[in-house]
């Protein structure tokens, strides 16, 4: 890609080109990501992380919170007491939220569950759309909704599996992130991966 006259979503537009922000737009953001329960898991987390606050601090804080469960190992996640999360609530290098903490632990075990019942986490979410992206014609950002009926289906489901901290507006942002949703806008370089 020609790196000079690049075009990027305009949320973008405020964010240095060296800055954390547009390095997970180009890299990550949008990119239908599949196969990787640990990378799901782990943006999952900073979804729920990030709930109240924003996306630059969450994404700040990923190498702490990388540290603090284990590279997002589901199994090792899935084993942490209650005394682990007490001692990461006194950890500086995350958020230190103690129900965003629980959530995570909760939600280890979750994916633990629908792997028994889908073979992996990754299929479990693209199962929704049959492992198809949806893809909006955003022409302004601004237009892109904070959630949509499938937001709402994905969110009910998740959660009578005891997911937590997985409203339909945390999922909306979620399925945009691991690309189930491609909301780059139209005149985005980044629109359409491989």
């Amino acid at each position: 890609m020609n790196m000079t006259n690049i075009k990027r979503c305009q949320w973008v537009a405020k964010y240095q080109d060296t800055d954390i922000m547009v390095s997970y737009h180009d890299q990550e953001w949008g990119h239908p990501l599949r196969d990787d329960d640990r990378l799901l898991f782990e943006l999952l987390t900073l979804e729920i992380f990030q709930a109240g606050l924003s996306w630059e601090i969450s994404l700040k804080k990923r190498p702490g919170l990388k540290l603090a469960f284990y590279d997002f190992d589901i199994e090792n996640v899935s084993h942490m007491t209650e005394s682990d999360a007490q001692k990461l609530k006194e950890n500086p290098n995350i958020i230190r939220n103690s129900l965003k903490i629980a959530a995570t632990i909760s939600n280890a075990n979750a994916i633990k569950n629908v792997k028994d019942d889908f073979g992996s986490f990754s299929n479990y979410m693209w199962h929704f759309t049959d492992n198809q992206v949806i893809d909006h014609q955003v022409v302004a950002y601004q237009d892109v909704v904070s959630q949509n009926e499938l937001s709402q289906i994905i969110s009910k489901d998740m959660k009578k599996r005891g997911f937590k901290f997985t409203g339909p507006v945390t999922i909306y942002s979620y399925l945009q992130g691991m690309g189930v949703i491609n909301d780059h806008e139209m005149t985005c370089d980044w629109k359409y991966h491989d």
